[in-house]
Formats: structure tokens, C-alpha cells, sequence
């Protein structure tokens, strides 16, 4: 049975105005799911303690919505528990692993976080050091200060380079306002640049299969802009001028595999004698967290993945889901998650991107046990073991200490 729901009226008071809604926090019971929905269809809701809303907390495990000055007129405070009913009951969360955090990104937030410790303040990051939101936030409560361009920052800071890798020209722009930089460019992302760049001294004109505005794409290209062209789809490849001389590619490392293959066949075949790298672009965890998700979507009624929109191994996540015929969402936390959608889910996928922490995975689960009996049930198909050093920069100052 679904965690009891209590509904009830409060008088008006200071703090608490006519229309809004409560929704205590339950020492047992989590009310996240509750409050989103009741915010998703436009009401105001205060979330807190009991006590802050001088209530007394019931001893059984329930969740509880009350509303400020008397019955909800709209009957939305009614839809939402309509709506949380039609959804309760128990099921089973498919967990595939690996998921989450990968070393790379793990490798980047640890680089902020020494920084934060090691040099003066601020610390400046250029563009979001993984596209998370909520590892930005923390990073920026933390005293992390993120911006778009190097000329945002002040002459001699101390900045560190996100983990998507940049084009030399900004390495060249922090030379020029002496700024100390510290580079958390993912080592796989490195070796793509490395890639284009040995390709380029042998005279090949590069195709790089990527996202346009993907920032890991722009660096890559910025290797050899003069000769490095990006390609998408098979249509792209099939608008590509005939090139006289040697052909490369390289490949963004957060793409789906499918797509890869794709693009890489219609490649092959437009440029028989096409040079590839060495060995595969995409990396290993986004490899991992495909094929693991994939080994659940068949057995899902839903899978929700766990990312922030700019995350392209994320999104690539949700697509794959949906090719394998299987609904799937995109979610930045729970707050995310509809009761609608989990009405008749009695099982659910729940993965996060390389990007999204763990800690966000398991919010989920356990506000969708206020809906009922919860069965965990992991599915790992591999376990990874890479790590990352830290960059030299770090490793071989101990820096000025924080200020």
C-alpha cells in the first residue's frame, strides 16, 4: 500500500498566505513527487518541517498536503491526489549499471574542488565544468565562479578548463592575460585532439562526427579549423564536396553507438580509402551506460535517465531508449518525474549520464517507495576500474591557500 495521504485546511497567518499549499516533511515518508506536481500544475507550495508550520507530526508514515485559508477553489489540490492514487502501487526500479558518474567527470569536479582549496579566490571556470546542473550549483556555492569567455576573467586568476577540452586559441588568450590555468579536459577528449592534430601534420582533411555547438565539438574543431569539417548524419555526408588526398575521422566521445556506425558506414562508403583512429572515439562510459541501459529498456515500461538537457551522453541515453521502443524521459532530479506517467509503471529504468550524480538516482527511488512497495533490482553488465590522474598543475604546486 502507497504511503497514507492527509489533506487539511490552515488558517491564514504570518508567513502563509490564502492559496498557498503545505507539504510537510515526513520523518518516513518523502513528499518530493507530491510537491512537484503540485508546483508542475501552478500552485504555490512550501515545503519544511512539521514544526516550521506549527504542526504536529503524525506518528504514522504519511505525506500530507494542506492548504492556506481554506479549500483549494480549483480542485487542482483534488486532480493532484487523484493523480497520486492512479499512480501508487508497488513496482520494481530496474537500476543498470554502470550509471553515473564516470572518472572523467569525477577526474573534473575533484580539479574544481582542489582548486577551491589550493589557490586565492575566486576560482573561475570557463563554461560548466560537466554539464549538470546540479554539480554547478554546489561548485558554485562553494565559491566556483563560472563564465562563458576568458575576458570575464580578471588579469592573473587562476581558471580551469571544462572537461569537453577547448581549442588552443583559448589556451593562447590565457597566455595573453597571464592567467594560471588549470585544465580538466576528460583524457579521452585529449586523445581526440590529439587525433586531429596528428592527421592534420599528415596533410588528411578530418571529418569529425559530432553535434554542432556541442562544446566538445567546438573544441575538436579547433584544432585544425582549416581542415576539419563536422558531419552529423548520413544526409551531411552525403552533401560532403569530393576531397582530393588523404580522408580522416574522428569521432565526439558522448554519441550513441548506433549513430556512429551509421555515419561511419555512409563515410566508408562515400570515401573508400578513409583513415579512422586508432582505436574507438566514443569513450567507455558512454559505451557502458548504453549498453546498460539497453539490457533494461525491453523489460521497462518506462525509463527515466537522469541528466540535464546539454548533456549529450544523457540525451543520447533517452534516444536509444526510445529506439529500443520503450518510453523514456529525461529528468534533471525528481522533481522531474510525473505521477501521470507512472500510472500502469510497474516497472520503471532508472539510469543517470556520466554527468549526474548518484545521489540523485537514489532520490528518486526512494520518493517513488512513497508510492508503494519498491523492489531494487541492479543489473550491471560490467564494472569500470579507470581513473584519471590529476592534471600536473595541480599535482605539482601546492598552491596559495584559499582565501
Amino acid at each position: 500500500m502507497p504511503t497514507q495521504v492527509i489533506t487539511g485546511a490552515v488558517p491564514e497567518r504570518e508567513g502563509l498566505a490564502v492559496g498557498d499549499v503545505l507539504v510537510p516533511d515526513g520523518a518516513a515518508a518523502p513528499n518530493a513527487l507530491l510537491a512537484a506536481e503540485l508546483r508542475h500544475r501552478g500552485l504555490r507550495v512550501r515545503t519544511g518541517p512539521w514544526s516550521s508550520f506549527g504542526l504536529p507530526e503524525p506518528r504514522p508514515p504519511v505525506v500530507a498536503v494542506y492548504t492556506v485559508g481554506g479549500p483549494d477553489g480549483s480542485g487542482t489540490v483534488d486532480a493532484v491526489l487523484a493523480a497520486w492514487h492512479a499512480a501508487a502501487g508497488a513496482r520494481t526500479v530496474l537500476l543498470p549499471q554502470p550509471q553515473s558518474f564516470c572518472a572523467g567527470v569525477e577526474r573534473a569536479i575533484d580539479i574544481v574542488e582542489q582548486a577551491l582549496v589550493r589557490y586565492p579566490h575566486p576560482v573561475y571556470v570557463r563554461k560548466q565544468i560537466v554539464h549538470n546542473l546540479h554539480v554547478v550549483r554546489d561548485l558554485a556555492d562553494r565559491g566556483a565562479v563560472f563564465v562563458d569567455e576568458l575576458d570575464e576573467v580578471p588579469r592573473g586568476a587562476t581558471v580551469v578548463f571544462s572537461a569537453h577540452g577547448v581549442a588552443p586559441d583559448v589556451h593562447r588568450q590565457a597566455r595573453e592575460r597571464d592567467l594560471r590555468v588549470i585544465d580538466a579536459t576528460c583524457p579521452l577528449v585529449t586523445k581526440v585532439h590529439s587525433e586531429v592534430r596528428r592527421f592534420a601534420r599528415r596533410d588528411h582533411q578530418i571529418l569529425l562526427i559530432g553535434h554542432a555547438g556541442h562544446e566538445e565539438a567546438i573544441g575538436t574543431l579547433g584544432e585544425a579549423p582549416e581542415r576539419t569539417r563536422l558531419v552529423q548524419t548520413e544526409a551531411d555526408v552525403a552533401a560532403l564536396p569530393d576531397i582530393d588526398g588523404p580522408v580522416a575521422y574522428v569521432t565526439q566521445t558522448t554519441l550513441a553507438m548506433d549513430e556512429v556506425a551509421t555515419v561511419v558506414a555512409a563515410l566508408r562508403e562515400r570515401y573508400p580509402h578513409i583513415t579512422g583512429p586508432g582505436s574507438d572515439d566514443v569513450c567507455y562510459a558512454t559505451t557502458n551506460r548504453q549498453r546498460a541501459v539497453l539490457a533494461v529498456a525491453g523489460q521497462s515500461d518506462l525509463v527515466y535517465v537522469v541528466g540535464s538537457r546539454n548533456s549529450s551522453n544523457s540525451v543520447r541515453l533517452v534516444e536509444l531508449v526510445e529506439r529500443a521502443g520503450t518510453p523514456a524521459r529525461l529528468v534533471e532530479d525528481v522533481t522531474g518525474v510525473r505521477l501521470a506517467e507512472l500510472a500502469g509503471a510497474a516497472t520503471v529504468g532508472l539510469t543517470a549520464g556520466a554527468s549526474a550524480s548518484p545521489t540523485l538516482v537514489a532520490e528518486i527511488v526512494r520518493n517513488l517507495g512513497g508510492l508503494g512497495p519498491v523492489e531494487v533490482v541492479e543489473r550491471r553488465i560490467t564494472t569500470e576500474t579507470i581513473t584519471f590522474n590529476r592534471p600536473r598543475e595541480l599535482d605539482r604546486a601546492g598552491g596559495d591557500a584559499a582565501s
